[in-house]
């Protein structure tokens, strides 16, 4: 669990997890186009994700395809919830997402 916690401590990570698991089979070379920073930063990154077992690649020709592995992040939420709980906190993910929600469309029609 330290590595996945690890993992997902580092922001661009947690993007590239959204990216694989938005487009599975995404390649390096299209991850790597979402981002300012150079490939073999990228490549450091999955390698990071791979160890994790957060990410399981796969190759392709000369391309690597990329696939998220969320079993390790439900592990750990198994590990902190139980049944009961994480049906209330499945309602309070729902009413935080629609109050952020909210909140965004009044800044947006205040500075319109």
């Amino acid at each position: 669990m330290d590595r996945v916690f690890s993992a997902l401590s580092h922001s661009s990570r947690r993007e590239m997890l959204d990216l694989v698991r938005d487009k599975p089979g995404l390649s390096v070379g299209e991850l790597a186009s979402n981002f300012d920073v150079s490939r073999i930063a990228v490549m450091n990154h999955i390698k990071v994700l791979e160890e994790a077992q957060l990410v399981i690649s796969e190759k392709d020709g000369r391309a690597r395809r990329l696939y998220l592995n969320a079993v390790p992040i439900q592990a750990i939420h198994e590990r902190w919830t139980d049944n009961f709980s994480a049906h209330w906190l499945d309602r309070m993910s729902l009413i935080k997402s629609v109050a952020e929600a909210a909140a965004s469309r009044n800044r947006r029609d205040k500075d319109e």
